[in-house]
């Protein structure tokens, strides 16, 4: 989270007013899910199927279970005749639940992430940016600080994360350096 010091324009008695922005980064995480069933991870069963179908269900092993070994997913399906349809029925229906799965475990992951956010508010603030009446960005992790303000609003902190970075490695807090 990052504090703003500024003069405001609006304010008739010119004080200092102080504004705080969250900026969380995210992966952009590829949406094209390639569902890759192997053949040694299935366990097919055929069995003869009940209910409606007159004599033929009585003879034919036409339904179908496919369990995933990997997972424990367990599909069946046993609403047509032919066994190939069924199993054809069957796949499609293992395909859309690892999808899901695979859907949920991401989610899962996104939200482990979302829960190291903190707060956005006073004593949370990783960097201070003061506008007015003297300029100076100062990372409160790490000390480093800068009184180049425009080029750090334009984007160039790289002296910021290296520092954050190495303290990351180290352990400790790295050396303050002022620009």
């Amino acid at each position: 989270m990052h504090r703003l010091v500024r003069i405001s324009p609006f304010d008739q008695a010119k004080r200092r007013h102080t504004s705080f922005a969250s900026v969380f980064v995210s992966p952009e995480i590829d949406e094209s899910i390639e569902v890759d069933i192997k053949p040694e991870d299935l366990r097919i069963d055929t069995y003869r199927s009940g209910g409606a179908g007159g004599q033929h269900v009585n003879k034919t092993d036409s339904a179908v279970r496919i369990t995933h070994m990997p997972s424990g997913i367990v599909v069946q399906c046993q609403s047509e005749r032919s066994q190939h349809q069924n199993r054809a029925h069957a796949f499609g229906m293992l395909r859309a639940r690892l999808y899901e799965a695979e859907l949920q475990r991401r989610e899962a992951v996104t939200e482990a992430m979302n829960a190291t956010k903190t707060d956005i508010g006073w004593g949370h603030q990783i960097r201070s940016y003061v506008l007015q009446p003297y300029q100076m960005v100062k990372d409160l992790r790490t000390g480093v600080e800068t009184s180049n303000t425009g080029a750090v609003l334009d984007g160039d902190i790289d002296r910021f994360l290296g520092a954050a970075l190495a303290a990351r490695i180290t352990g400790a807090d790295a050396i303050t350096t002022t620009a």
